[in-house]
């Protein structure tokens, strides 16, 4: 942290996970001057007026955002908020409380990439507030994602925020414990593990915990906030292993490439998995198989590689919601003198001399999941295994970079 630079806590969630609630109690119970920031998504503010009930408590004061998103369309207005609040106040320390459909990682970015707001702030921690009887439905249950409150959707589906929003956090605020079981709590802890290995976590009834566990912790790490989030560990971890396997055995079958890739099982069932595969799949069988992904699965994540289609794939699946996005392309794919070029520049690349850096490595996170039936039904997609392997058949994945396609998405009502 920089000398005189105020610290800034940010508070995700989705809706009514009890951010508002949390936010009240800080401002009654903490041992320091807050100022505050409210974001909603309608054009009145509801959050700020039941905030501005405590506003007495609140040296700095609560300033509000209204009919927007601030990792978006008003991500100028936030600036210039907290920037003005910094000017105008006197305060030891600022609280973001984000909307329900803000993903807090352009919020914390905001803070730390050279802007006005960077200048005068510090991020001190990204919290994850969490409805913990939803999440369980919603990845370890029968139930759903219930939606609370009003507002627009955004341009993702609550599954994806929840997901993404426990995977960026510093710490996870299990709230609303009391409305679950033990065994249940128990559940949600090891699934928050498996998606966010380094987070803190507090378990709270009504959004009470002790100030001091949130504010001045100094959790926030701007260089790898990202590279934290479980599904990339598993994959930093196990590509370690595949490149130890490829200098002893080039050219092994399946078995080499899964072998050593699996976790323990927990107690309460929640494991994750490597598939990694130096094969392309079959457009028209993948995409099935990604659509029809079993509930076990909560989280998966990685790189794919379609036959016919030269774009590398980045793939993103968070419960019932799974996207594929263009990466850019293959560096096998461009001209000689381009691959030595981008080679050079990247000595971390897994180079494979027939097929280049083209590979599939994806990471699995689930609560009971099949392992060796979802292993068998992905290399049931790849090309050398479909029933025609000279005819692709078309392709519905992205061809060009930053293209999205949406394989699946929960409708009205799923969430």
């Amino acid at each position: 942290m920089h000398d005189d630079a105020v610290p800034v806590t940010i508070l995700s969630g989705m809706l009514g996970a009890g951010k508002t609630t949390l936010l009240n109690h800080l401002l009654r119970h903490a041992d320091r001057d807050l100022a505050v920031l409210v974001n909603d998504m309608g054009d009145v503010n509801v959050d700020a007026d039941l905030v501005s009930e405590n506003s007495e408590f609140a040296a700095g004061g609560v300033a509000e955002l209204s009919n927007g998103c601030i990792c978006c369309e008003l991500r100028g207005d936030l600036e210039t908020a907290v920037v003005r609040l910094a000017r105008e106040r006197d305060f030891d320390h600022l609280v973001v409380e984000a909307s329900g459909i803000s993903e807090p990682e352009p919020v914390a970015r905001l803070f730390t990439r050279g802007s006005s707001a960077a200048a005068v702030y510090d991020v001190d921690s990204v919290v994850a507030v969490v409805d913990t009887r939803a999440f369980h439905d919603a990845f370890a249950g029968d139930g759903e994602v219930v939606r609370r409150g009003e507002g627009e959707d955004g341009t993702k589906p609550l599954s994806d925020l929840l997901v993404e929003g426990v995977e960026f956090a510093d710490l996870v605020l299990l709230n609303k414990a009391d409305l679950v079981s033990d065994e249940e709590l128990a559940t949600v802890n090891e699934l928050v593990a498996a998606l966010r290995p380094d987070a803190e976590v507090v378990v709270t009834e009504f959004s009470e915990v002790d100030p001091d566990d949130l504010l001045g912790r100094g959790l926030f790490d701007p260089t790898g906030a990202a590279e934290r989030a479980g599904w990339r560990r598993a994959l930093d971890a196990d590509g370690a292993e595949e490149d130890e396997a490829h200098d002893r055995a080039h050219g092994d079958d399946h078995a080499d490439d899964h072998d050593g890739h699996s976790h323990p099982q927990e107690a309460y069932g929640v494991t994750s998995f490597t598939y990694r595969r130096r094969e392309p799949f079959h457009p028209g069988r993948l995409h099935e198989f990604l659509a029809s992904l079993p509930d076990s699965v909560v989280r998966s994540k990685g790189t794919l590689w379609v036959a016919g289609n030269e774009q590398r794939l980045s793939y993103s699946q968070a419960g019932p919601s799974v996207r594929v996005e263009g990466a850019g392309p293959w560096i096998a794919s461009l001209p000689e003198v381009d691959q030595e070029l981008y080679r050079s520049n990247r000595r971390n690349v897994q180079w494979d001399e027939e097929v280049g850096d083209r590979l599939a490595e994806l990471v699995f996170i689930g609560r009971g999941m099949d392992e060796s039936a979802l292993v068998e039904a992905l290399d049931d997609c790849l090309l050398a295994a479909a029933a025609d392997p000279e005819a692709v058949g078309d392709d519905p994945f992205p061809s060009e970079p930053e293209a999205e396609y949406v394989v699946r998405e929960p409708g009205a009502g799923e969430e």
